[in-house]
């Protein structure tokens, strides 16, 4: 074989070898960043269904694809190019920005646990009219588009503090990756529960025995699986929010909060078995973070309360 096409099939080799490396740093990263940003996608699918209430069926699913849609833009249109860009020339804003959707989320979740005590409800959100018509749909799927911009804010600021160290196009591949999986995601687990309800009708109506039961079962067990997404999605906002706080603080050079945690955490696992030692720890860090959060978001929620009454914050 001549000589220059072995060096050839060597530099293709090599270049496949690289090529191969890439891909597998960006799938590890996007996994990653991915992860870290789990708090805010719960958060988005727990919200996103009372938009659909006081509509008819038939609606919910138009309106949730046009919400996906416009979800789809604020991420691959307006949020990845400054994301990319913010990450080339002024990585040292993402801190700042990350506290800010850190207070965000602290405030989201003490709003929600001072309304279950009945503490400071001037900001309670009041039900929806039951109007359906197309006035209020598009006044629906907007407001909905627009929390889901900040909401998406937060993932893509998350998301590109987890992938500093890569080249731009290899943060925009992978923004662009966990932006698509993550509408596809939530918007599809919204769809699904939405409609669960109607599949469990559906299922009692028209078939007897074990598959009538399941339609019933269905039917019954959707208040308390939105409940429980409700539960959920509170418990995520205060354990990201003060996460993100506490770490975040530290990178500005203010390190009493993590320090605070790290000592309050570490005497709980000294006796714990060297084994989950690591995971305990984890844990408690994670739910301290949470306390933390919407103890910072309890002072926040009556400020804004009484800025923005009635609603308007959100």
């Amino acid at each position: 074989m001549p000589t220059g096409l072995v060096a050839l099939l060597d530099d293709v080799a090599a270049i496949a070898k690289v090529a191969a490396a890439s891909v597998d740093d960006i799938g590890a990263a996007a996994a990653r960043a991915g992860t870290k940003s789990a708090g805010v996608v719960i958060d988005d699918a727990a919200v996103t269904p009372q938009y659909m209430t006081g509509f008819s069926p038939a609606r919910e699913l138009p309106m949730i694809w046009k919400i996906t849609k416009g979800s789809f833009r604020n991420k691959l249109l307006f949020l990845l190019p400054a994301a990319v860009v913010l990450g080339q020339f002024a990585p040292f804003l993402i801190p700042v920005i990350l506290i800010c959707g850190g207070l965000f989320l602290s405030y989201e979740a003490a709003e929600k646990v001072l309304e279950l005590f009945h503490i400071d409800e001037t900001n309670k959100h009041e039900k929806p009219a039951l109007d359906e018509g197309p006035g209020r749909e598009a006044e629906m799927v907007s407001s909905a588009i627009r929390t889901d911009l900040i909401l998406s804010a937060e993932i893509m600021a998350i998301a590109l503090s987890e992938v500093t160290e890569q080249v731009w196009w290899q943060q925009a591949i992978i923004l662009a990756l966990i932006a698509v999986v993550i509408t596809v995601g939530v918007y599809g687990a919204v769809a699904l529960i939405v409609k669960m309800d109607d599949i469990g009708l559906h299922l009692a109506r028209e078939n007897e025995g074990i598959v009538a039961s399941v339609g019933r079962g269905l039917i019954k067990m959707m208040p308390k699986l939105l409940a429980a997404i409700s539960v959920i999605g509170t418990l995520a906002m205060a354990w990201v929010g003060g996460g993100l706080l506490i770490h975040n603080v530290a990178e500005l050079g203010w390190h009493a909060p993590e320090h605070l945690i790290k000592s309050l955490s570490i005497p709980l696992v000294t006796q714990a078995p060297q084994a989950i030692a690591g995971t305990l720890y984890s844990i408690i860090f994670a739910i301290l973070s949470g306390v933390l959060g919407v103890a910072i978001g309890a002072v926040i929620a009556p400020l804004v309360h009484r800025i923005f009454p009635h609603g308007e914050a959100h």
